[in-house]
């Protein structure tokens, strides 16, 4: 699903973006922006866990200065859904590696 990644941009289906995206399903969200900037909560991806999915995949940035709020840490653990913070390039690999057989909700941060 997700063919490049670099700073900046993400390349999904074919589809260039250059904002950061959130993906819900096959559908990708794009110019997502979160309420804290680097903060991610649970207000930023409620849209995300109307899908019920096993597992939320957060790209953290390059160099992962995005972190998940600890409302969204423990929300998500009480639901038992698995939370994935990792680096943006991390976090691709990840999500390819598990959208097939799960399924995911994912945010990527493309920048810092």
């Amino acid at each position: 699903m997700i063919t490049d990644y670099g700073f900046g941009r993400i390349c999904i289906n074919g589809n260039w973006y250059n904002s950061d995206i959130k993906i819900r399903g096959t559908t990708v969200i794009a110019d997502w922006w979160r309420r804290q900037g680097h903060v991610c909560s649970l207000d930023d991806i409620d849209d995300l866990l109307a899908d019920e999915p096993e597992i939320i995949i957060l790209g953290k940035g390059k160099p992962g200065f995005m972190k998940a709020d600890y409302r969204l840490r423990s929300t998500l653990a009480e639901r038992g859904i698995r939370l994935i913070e990792q680096p943006t390039a991390e976090a691709v690999q990840t999500f390819n590696n598990l959208h097939k057989a799960h399924r995911v909700g994912a945010g990527f941060h493309l920048t810092c």
